[in-house]
């Protein structure tokens, strides 16, 4: 992003990308949230430091999807073992809460240890791509620098939206090994693991392509910019009116 701000502080529309993906979970009732920090943390602290259920956790140093998320175990150790837990990346402020509620809605009717929701995508470069065995049902996720030529052609992609039983998680983050291309602990392993054990894997094609951009580069950032403003209205927002469409 050229700048020594967190990427997920950058504002897309009026306030900041990691903003956009909390509000949207607070607007499905989610009462308790954690945020995974690391460079420059404290701007991330001091900008939610109103809102009482917004916890932290520090990842230093970054080892991956899997290890970031492994940094909230201690703070979920008394937590009920059955509860569900959302994972989400602070990246995507086009999440929205209809499509989070089809999340929660797909894990809980599946009765599943995890469940993600995937997106069909013109362009799938730079996104993991969902592996599905002879009978079509979900196989693994592959991340695109692990990816053979034929996976790379798979426009069927994983946007991060997980939902996972949270025993399940916590037992299998600990079974996860770097061993690929990038030499990090991936989270997106977990539902492989959960998968070969016997467990239910659910995937749910939930996310709709124009909720999938991310943002990685400030063209990115001004296209998810022009988005929001196109869903929204004026430029002139208040927190109000933007709060009124989730």
């Amino acid at each position: 992003m050229n700048s020594d701000l967190p990427k997920v502080m950058h504002t897309a529309f009026g306030k900041p990308l990691v903003e956009w993906v909390v509000d949207a979970v607070s607007a499905v009732g989610i009462k308790r949230i954690i945020l995974v920090v690391g460079h420059q943390e404290e701007i991330i602290r001091a900008h939610f430091q109103s809102r009482s259920n917004i916890e932290f956790v520090r990842q230093s140093p970054q080892l991956g999807t899997g290890h970031a998320v492994d940094q909230a175990r201690p703070l979920l150790l008394n937590v009920d073992r059955a509860s569900e837990l959302l994972v989400l990346c602070g990246d995507g402020p086009l999440i929205t809460p209809a499509t989070i509620a089809t999340l929660l809605n797909a894990h809980r009717t599946a009765n599943a240890a995890a469940t993600l929701a995937t997106s069909v995508i013109p362009d799938a470069a730079g996104y993991g791509r969902i592996s599905r065995d002879s009978k079509g049902e979900f196989s693994a996720i592959v991340e695109q620098k692990d990816c053979t030529p034929a996976q790379l052609m798979n426009r069927e992609i994983n946007p991060s939206y997980y939902c996972f039983e949270l025993g399940a998680l916590l037992d299998t983050l600990a079974q996860v090994d770097n061993r690929n291309a990038a030499g990090e602990y991936y989270i997106t392993d977990v539902f492989h693991i959960l998968k070969k054990a016997g467990r239910t894997v659910h995937v749910v094609d939930a996310v709709p392509p124009e909720e999938v951009l991310s943002v990685n580069t400030p063209e990115q950032l001004a296209e998810v910019s022009g988005l929001l403003r196109m869903k929204f209205g004026s430029t002139q927002r208040s927190t109000h009116s933007i709060e009124s469409h989730l």
